[in-house]
């Protein structure tokens, strides 16, 4: 036995006639080989060493021999969504952008011949007559929103251009909106608009254009203000939301005129106002753009309703907001308004001039609004110095509790009870 012992443990190989060695430590009965043993190319280390690869065999690395199709039952339902998904984003992106640039290639060259500046390629050279490129009137702000912008025009400062398109590009928003709003009213169905907005000059020429040397004595322009008022030619299926949404809006009163179609209404401070802006060109343009027309306005007060008296300041403006059509060929119907609207501070600067009567009842209707802005901010400042005052009559309640003694917070407690029991018995008595 001391001879296995001395085996196991490295010792001296036994004699011949030791006792022969015990099957359980026959793989102990030599001495190890510090060597490691060669791996042969089918992983095993018996046999001669010949190594076709580094990397010992295993099915990890051999995807097909570990799986089968069946692994991939939940990824077959899947896949196909999430292609689709992709397929609808690209389609709507592709589809908003090819709508947008219908508009620009519409109407680029009215734009061109009416202002300087035509979108976001910067100045034109001097005699160059060919068209803006319609990617360079455009700019893209988000998936469905794009913008354009002119100016370089007599009485126009500049143009804005907004066009709001459906979101084509997710399909889970896409369906949604389409479906909830024929099943919940304060869900609107999705429209897409474009809504161009003019702002006037009103006589600050020399404050907004820039002028070589910064020497404004020399900058002759014609005479460009006119009086400020609200007035508006809105359709009939937009007239509500149209009046609860905006402010100016909110300052008229509304009449159907008789040479307007019956679809439309008037939104108006006086009726005089009607009778020098609606000509016969406008009447006809809005009967051609029919159900695509949404509104007309021209306007000098905010349309988000204002907190401050600053916030009243006239800003002059036009707006125009139409439908975009399903295809570029409907553009023929809201082309002519738009053309319209683009002259319109013209007509404004040369008409828009009424009588005293009519813009003293103009005047009066801001004033009283400034009046109610006034107070309201009268009240809120009265608010803010009342709960100032409480909170520095509390710290120096607190201020006095915290110099006292226990005894002495208890009386000052309890004389504090009192006055305020004392106080709410006044109140019942003065409401009996």
């Amino acid at each position: 036995m001391a001879g296995v012992f001395k085996n196991v443990f490295g010792g001296a190989s036994p004699s011949p006639g030791a006792a022969k060695v015990d099957d359980d430590f026959a793989d102990f009965s030599g001495v190890p080989d510090p060597s490691p043993s060669p791996l042969s190319a089918t992983g095993s280390s018996a046999g001669p060493a010949t190594v076709s690869s580094g990397v010992p065999y295993t099915k990890w690395y051999r995807v097909w021999e570990r799986t089968t199709p069946s692994d991939f039952i939940q990824e077959a339902f899947v896949l196909p969504f999430i292609l689709v998904i992709i397929a609808f984003h690209f389609w709507g992106m592709r589809k908003n952008r090819s709508k947008a640039r219908a508009w620009a290639t519409t109407h680029g060259p009215v734009l061109q011949n009416e202002f300087a500046v035509v979108g976001f390629g910067g100045i034109r050279e001097s005699g160059q007559s060919e068209l803006v490129e319609p990617d360079k009137i455009l700019k893209q702000k988000t998936a469905q929103d794009y913008r354009s912008y002119a100016t370089g025009r007599q009485n126009v400062a500049f143009l804005d251009v907004s066009i709001s398109l459906v979101k084509r590009y997710n399909p889970i928003v896409f369906f949604m909106d389409h479906i909830l709003s024929l099943f919940f009213e304060s869900f609107p169905p999705p429209v897409e608009r474009v809504e161009a907005t003019a702002y006037a000059f009103d006589g600050r020429e020399k404050e907004i254009v820039p002028v070589p040397g910064g020497d404004t004595s020399q900058l002759k322009v014609p005479n460009s203000t006119y009086d400020g008022f609200v007035w508006a030619i809105v359709h009939k299926n937009r007239m509500r939301t149209f009046r609860h949404d905006r402010y100016d809006a909110s300052l008229t009163f509304t009449k159907d005129h008789p040479k307007l179609p019956n679809w439309v209404t008037v939104m108006t401070e006086s009726a005089e106002i009607t009778d020098k802006l609606l000509s016969p060109e406008l009447i006809k343009a809005i009967e051609q753009a029919g159900d695509d027309f949404e509104y007309l306005i021209v306007t000098d007060q905010p349309a988000e309703k204002p907190k401050k008296i600053e916030e009243t300041a006239p800003k002059k403006r036009v707006q125009l907001c139409t439908r975009v059509p399903s295809s570029a060929t409907g553009y023929s119907s809201t082309l002519p308004l738009f053309s319209l609207f683009l002259r319109l501070p013209d007509t404004l600067v040369a008409n828009a001039h009424f009588r005293p009567e009519v813009m003293r009842k103009v005047r009066n209707t801001r004033e009283e609004e400034i009046r109610r802005i006034r107070k309201s901010s009268e009240e809120e400042k009265a608010e803010e110095r009342r709960l100032q005052a409480e909170k520095l009559k509390k710290e120096e309640r607190d201020r006095l509790l915290r110099s006292m003694s226990a005894e002495e917070q208890r009386k000052f407690l309890e004389r504090e009870k009192e006055r305020e029991q004392r106080k709410a018995m006044k109140k019942v008595t003065v409401k009996a």
